[in-house]
Formats: C-alpha cells, sequence, structure tokens
C-alpha cells in the first residue's frame, strides 16, 4: 500500500500482544501472511515470556479485522487466550512499509 493508496481513508496504528499456546506454531508467519493478504503494514515478534508481540497499520477497517483475526484465529495450531490491543491510534500517513517477522 503506498501513501497515495490511502489519500482519503482513515489511518491507524495499533500495538499487539497476543497471548496462549502461539510460539512454535507459525504463528508469526502466519500473521505475516495475513497482514500483506489484507494490504497493511507492520511487524511481529515473539517474546522471551512466550507470547506474541508486533504493530498493524493500514486503513482503519482493515486495522480492524485485523483485530479480530489476531484475537479469533491466529495460525491453525494456535490456541489463543487473550489479545492486547495498546497505543491505537490515527495516524495521516503509514509510518512502516511491508509487514515483517522481528527477530
Amino acid at each position: 500500500m503506498s501513501d497515495s493508496d490511502s489519500a482519503g481513508r482513515k489511518l491507524l496504528s495499533v500495538d499487539f500482544e497476543i497471548f496462549g499456546h502461539v510460539q512454535g506454531v507459525c504463528f508469526r508467519m502466519y500473521t505475516e501472511s495475513e497482514g500483506l493478504r489484507r494490504g497493511l503494514v507492520g511487524w511481529v515478534k515473539n517474546t522471551c515470556s512466550g507470547t506474541v508481540v508486533g504493530q498493524v497499520q493500514g486503513p482503519a477497517e482493515k486495522v480492524e479485522d485485523m483485530k479480530v483475526w489476531l484475537s479469533k484465529e491466529g495460525s491453525p495450531s494456535s490456541r489463543i487466550t487473550r489479545a492486547s490491543f495498546t497505543n491505537q491510534r490515527n495516524i495521516d500517513k503509514l509510518e512502516l512499509s511491508g509487514f515483517k517477522t522481528r527477530f
């Protein structure tokens, strides 16, 4: 998604943390793939405490849909017990590019 694609649409940024059985089940790979499929930008990574954290940016409606996917679906083998979304804010333009797994 380029900045010109987002012209005239409300853009959101939100941070997330996903709890449950979400490591060792390809959660990051599926999150990256799902984010790209939805035309979003962001990043995802494992934490030392066994959760998955990240950030998603894009058109508000697509970000809200991704929040549902993160909290209810995830990767096929994951078992999500809780999803936390913080720092949700309106942005004027995308601050990231692509959707990447961080280490």
